[in-house]
C-alpha cells in the first residue's frame, strides 16, 4: 500500500494538471466549509444543552395576583408534569423561590417573596436510565404546559429553567435597556418584548420589572374612630385578622419541642374581593362589625377611607443607571441567529418613533423623536458570553498562528516554508466544520459549533504543524541522495505510518468525547480535524513543498 502511495505522490508531483486540480479542490473545500457558518448549515453556540437530572419552572402571574390564583396555576403545572413517567419528584414553592441552585443564584430566585410568584422543582430519573434528554423533554412539554396553564390568567409567564452547561446567565438572550425616564424605559421594553415574541426560536420571554397595577388603600379615620368609642388597636387587629390572619393562641405538642401557633383568619373565599370596585369593597367591610364601649356594633366601613392608588414598582439600576432587562430563552437553537433577527426587527419597527444608531458590535442607541430622550440597548446573557468566548478563542488561534510562523521563520529562514506550515494547520478547519455538519445530520436536534469545538481546532494546530515540520525536515535530509521530487514522495510515505498511528490514537480517544453534550464539539473537532490534517499532510503539503527549492 505504501509503495502504491509513493508512486501516486511521485506521479502527482510531476503532473501540472493533477497539482492544479488538487490545489483547486483544496481551496474550494476551505471556502465552502467556511461558508457553511454564514449559510447556517453549521450553527454556532457557546455550549449546547446539558442533559441534566433536574430543571425548574418559574411561574409569574401579573403583579397583584393572589396566592390562590398562583396556587391554581401551580397545581395545573404539577398535574401536567405528573403525566411524565420519567419525572421522579415534583415540589411546588408558592410565594417564594426554591432553595438556591446554580441557575437561581444568577436569575434572582432568592428575591421571590410575592404572592404572584411560584417555582416548581422537578427531579428526573438518572440520565443513563432515560431515553430522552432533559432539554428534549423541556422542549416537548413546554407548549403543552403553556397551553393548559398559561392561559388560565391573562399575562401569566411560565419559564423553564435548566442548570447551565457553562457560565450561568439571566437568559440566552438579554436586552438591557438604559434610560433616564422610567416610563420611557417601560415603553421601549414592551416594544422589544413584542419583537421577541414574534421572533422564531425565542421562548420564555419576560420583562424583569414589576407591573404597575391598582391597589386598594384602607386608611383609618382617626376622628370617626375616636367618636365611635372603639379602640384603634382592636380595629387594626380585626382588619389584619380578616385580610391576612394572625396568631391568637398556642398549642403544646408531643411531637414538636416548640409551641405550635394557632392562626385565625377568614376563609379563602371570604377574603377574596370579586373586583376592585370601591362600592364592592365597602359592602364587604360593612359586614365586619366591632362592638364599642356602649355595646353597639359599628361597621368597619364607617370608620375607614377607601382609595385606589397605583403600586410602587421596584426601581432597577446597574452601575447607578436606571435600566430593565428583557430576557428570552432559545428553543433548541443557537441564540446568535434569533438575536440578529430581533435586532433587525428593532431597527426596522422602531424607526418611526426613534432615531436609531448602531454602537459597538450589536448594541443600539435610541433617541425618541417626541421627547428627545436617549435610550441604550445593550445585549447580554449567553449571547454576550458567546461573543466574548469566540473573540477570545479567535484571538488565541491568531496568536498561535503568529507564534508558529515566527518560530518557523527563525528555524527555516524562509517565509515560504513557514507559510506552508501554517497552511497545513489551517486546513484542519475543513474537517472541523464538515464534521459538525455530518454530526448534525445524524443527531437529534442541532449539533452546534461550540467553544469546545474551537478549543479542539486550536489543539489541532500543533498536531498539523508537527506533521508538516517533520515532512519538510525529512525531505531536506534526503536531498543529498535523490532529487527533490523523489525525496518528497519517499519522505511522505515514510512519515505516513507514524502519522496514521498518531491520528488513529487521537480519533479513538476522541470518540469517548463525541457523545458528550458539553464536550462533544471537542471530540468531533479532534476526530474530523485530524482526518483533514492527515489528508492535507500526505497530499496537499507535498505539492506545496515541491513548489519551493529546498536547500
Amino acid at each position: 500500500m505504501f509503495n502504491l502511495l509513493e508512486r501516486a505522490i511521485y506521479y502527482i508531483l510531476g503532473s501540472f494538471f493533477w497539482k492544479l486540480i488538487i490545489l483547486l479542490i483544496t481551496v474550494l473545500s476551505l471556502i465552502g466549509s467556511i461558508m457553511m457558518i454564514p449559510k447556517e448549515l453549521v450553527l454556532a453556540k457557546m455550549l449546547p444543552g446539558k442533559n441534566n437530572d433536574t430543571f425548574n419552572i418559574y411561574i409569574d402571574l401579573p403583579s397583584g395576583s393572589s396566592i390562590l390564583q398562583t396556587r391554581q396555576v401551580g397545581e395545573c403545572v404539577v398535574r401536567e408534569l405528573q403525566k411524565e413517567s420519567e419525572i421522579q419528584n415534583i415540589e411546588l414553592f408558592l410565594g417564594m423561590g426554591s432553595p438556591l441552585d446554580f441557575a437561581g443564584l444568577i436569575k434572582g430566585s432568592h428575591f421571590k417573596q410575592q404572592e404572584n410568584l411560584a417555582e416548581v422543582v422537578i427531579n428526573l430519573s438518572a440520565k443513563h436510565h432515560r431515553h430522552e434528554a432533559s432539554y428534549n423533554m423541556v422542549q416537548r412539554i413546554r407548549p403543552l404546559i403553556l397551553k393548559s396553564c398559561g392561559e388560565i390568567y391573562s399575562g401569566t409567564s411560565i419559564k423553564f429553567i435548566e442548570p447551565p452547561a457553562g457560565p450561568p446567565t439571566m437568559g440566552a438572550v438579554v436586552a438591557e435597556i438604559y434610560g433616564e425616564s422610567d416610563i420611557g424605559i417601560r415603553e421601549v421594553a414592551e416594544q422589544v418584548k413584542n419583537i421577541f415574541v414574534s421572533t422564531k426560536g425565542l421562548v420564555d420571554i419576560d420583562i424583569m420589572q414589576d407591573e404597575i397595577y391598582n391597589k386598594i388603600e384602607i386608611e383609618l379615620d382617626n376622628v370617626k374612630v375616636a367618636r365611635s368609642g372603639l379602640d384603634i388597636k382592636n380595629l387594626n387587629d380585626l382588619l389584619y385578622l380578616s385580610l391576612e390572619g394572625m396568631g391568637i393562641a398556642v398549642k403544646n405538642s408531643k411531637i414538636y419541642d416548640d409551641q405550635v401557633m394557632i392562626y385565625l383568619s377568614l376563609s379563602p373565599e371570604d377574603k377574596i374581593f370579586k373586583n376592585d370596585d370601591i362600592k364592592n369593597i365597602e359592602l364587604k367591610l360593612s359586614s365586619m362589625k366591632l362592638m364599642n364601649n356602649s355595646g353597639f356594633m359599628v361597621p368597619i366601613s364607617e370608620l375607614v377611607k377607601i382609595t385606589k392608588i397605583n403600586s410602587n414598582p421596584m426601581i432597577i439600576t446597574k452601575n447607578l443607571h436606571k435600566m430593565t432587562n428583557v430576557v428570552a430563552e432559545t428553543d433548541m437553537v443557537s441564540q446568535v441567529y434569533p438575536l440578529l433577527e430581533a435586532r433587525s426587527k428593532i431597527i426596522q419597527n422602531l424607526a418611526n418613533e426613534y432615531e436609531i444608531k448602531e454602537t459597538g458590535l450589536f448594541d443600539l442607541e435610541l433617541k425618541s423623536k417626541n421627547s428627545g430622550l436617549n435610550y441604550l440597548l445593550k445585549w447580554d446573557g449567553e449571547m454576550r458570553v458567546t461573543i466574548d468566548t469566540f473573540i477570545d478563542l479567535g484571538g488565541a488561534f491568531i496568536a498561535a498562528l503568529i507564534l508558529i510562523f515566527l518560530l518557523m521563520v527563525v528555524y527555516y529562514k524562509s517565509y515560504a516554508l513557514s507559510g506552508i506550515v501554517l497552511i497545513g494547520s489551517l486546513l484542519s478547519i475543513v474537517g472541523v466544520i464538515v464534521g459538525h455538519w455530518i454530526m448534525d445530520i445524524f443527531t437529534e436536534g442541532s449539533f452546534f459549533l461550540t467553544a469546545t469545538s474551537l478549543i479542539g481546532f486550536i489543539a489541532l494546530i500543533g498536531i498539523s504543524s508537527r506533521n508538516t515540520l517533520l515532512l519538510i525536515d525529512f525531505t531536506k535530509s534526503l536531498l543529498n541522495e535523490m532529487d527533490q521530487r523523489k525525496a518528497i514522495a519517499y519522505a511522505t510515505v515514510t512519515r505516513a505510518k507514524p502519522i496514521f498511528l498518531t491520528a488513529s490514537a487521537i480519533i479513538l480517544a476522541s470518540t469517548l468525547l463525541a457523545s458528550d453534550a458539553v464536550f462533544g464539539g471537542l471530540g468531533v473537532s479532534l476526530i474530523f480535524g485530524t482526518i483533514s490534517a492527515v489528508v492535507a499532510s500526505l497530499i496537499v503539503i507535498p505539492i506545496l513543498i515541491n513548489s519551493q527549492k529546498l536547500k
